[in-house]
């Protein structure tokens, strides 16, 4: 039978994989592996992983085919043979919208709590909707784009010519489909940089000005970099990781960019960089510190499963020392921008206030960015001035 296949082709997958390689990775590589799974095994192995690991700790005592019928029933709004088989008495419901179909599962199985999908619920900002917050993960997020406006009408155009819609949800920003292959629908990728429609709205507290000098400080590959010169070309700019691979993954998007002039170093910023950087001034800093990525896990589903608490006290005490050990190069009177991809109270409002009580910069403003009704990861930013 078809669906003892694909059960086999989802147990094989589900007990290989350890949770040490993001769950993307893991496939490519095991898809590699296992040359003999065609096009249609690989869909629909990834569809129900996927499906699995969104249902996060929820009736975590079920045996794990009845939780991925849950998941999938849940996730998707078209029938697949685990349904039929496992969940059959709910699968002429599959397209209902989602608050409803939750409240059948709740019928069909009285001891599903929501709160169950996300078990560090009590670590939250207090500024998330707990109830649309856990809801969203059982929705695919969409894929993002940034288009120069210049550019925009052009990049419609091509997507409206493979019957893909495109939504402006934001001034530049287009909402798509995830999974499409955009590098065949739009083939120059000079038009547009992918970032989340949240990661952009962290753009609104920037501000740079013309001939300005900002440090990237965490620069990883490029993204707030990109962002910081779109909004202000006229910048002079340095950007700094500690993983030298990630900066040359930077250069290639510069490239593409067209952006030529910048200054790039390695920095290992939970050292003393004073030999590095003495004479260095800057009139802005972005530190997007590295987090527990708690906002971005609707894209990283296994992380529900296998993200352990004390690795949030471990990035806190990352942030605490960034923020302490870059503010000392940053100009009175000029902006730091904290950012994290995290929902988490402990790394956001309480490193907020860290910040505010041990180092001379007075909080402008801050907001956690939901984006967890529009289809995009949580981003939290906070905007300091140094005294």
């Amino acid at each position: 039978m078809r669906v003892e296949h694909q059960i086999r082709a989802f147990e094989q997958i589900h007990q290989n994989y350890d949770g040490v390689l993001p769950l993307h990775r893991f496939l490519f590589a095991y898809f590699k592996q296992n040359k003999q799974m065609g096009s249609s095994d690989r869909r629909w192995a990834t569809r129900y992983i996927y499906s699995f690991f969104r249902l996060g700790k929820a009736l975590s005592k079920l045996a794990p085919i009845q939780r991925l019928a849950i998941g999938d029933f849940l996730c998707q709004q078209t029938p697949s043979l685990v349904v039929e088989t496992y969940l059959n008495d709910l699968l002429a419901s599959i397209a209902l919208p989602l608050a409803e179909k939750i409240k059948l599962v709740q019928t069909k199985f009285p001891k599903f709590e929501l709160p169950d999908v996300f078990t560090l619920h009590g670590y939250l900002s207090p500024q998330v909707d707990q109830t649309q917050f856990f809801s969203s993960f059982f929705i695919q997020p969409n894929l993002f784009i940034r288009v120069k406006g210049t550019h925009i009408q052009a990049v419609k155009n091509q997507l409206a010519a493979k019957n893909i819609d495109a939504e402006e949800v934001i001034e530049n920003a287009l909402a798509l489909p995830n999974g499409i292959k955009l590098e065949e629908i739009v083939p120059d990728s000079r038009l547009y940089q992918v970032q989340d429609l949240s990661s952009q709205k962290t753009g609104a507290y920037f501000e740079p000005k013309k001939y300005d000098y900002w440090w990237d400080c965490c620069a990883a590959s490029g993204g707030k970099s990109l962002l910081l010169h779109d909004l202000e070309p006229n910048i002079e700019l340095l950007v700094s990781d500690v993983r030298e691979n990630s900066l040359n993954n930077l250069d290639e998007r510069f490239q593409i960019a067209g952006i030529k002039k910048y200054h790039k170093k390695v920095i290992d910023l939970l050292q003393n960089n004073d030999q590095t950087l003495h004479h260095y001034e800057f009139d802005g800093i972005l530190l997007d510190a590295p987090c527990s990525g708690s906002g971005t896990w609707g894209r990283t589903p296994e992380m529900l499963w296998y993200f352990e608490k004390y690795k949030i006290d471990n990035y806190v005490k990352l942030q605490k020392a960034f923020a302490g050990n870059v503010i000392k190069y940053l100009k009175p009177g000029k902006p730091l921008i904290y950012m994290t991809c995290s929902v988490f109270k402990a790394e956001n409002e309480d490193v907020v206030e860290y910040i505010e009580e041990n180092f001379p910069v007075k909080l402008a403003q801050m907001e956690l960015i939901k984006g967890y009704n529009d289809k995009a990861d949580s981003m939290f930013v906070a905007r300091f001035i140094k005294d």
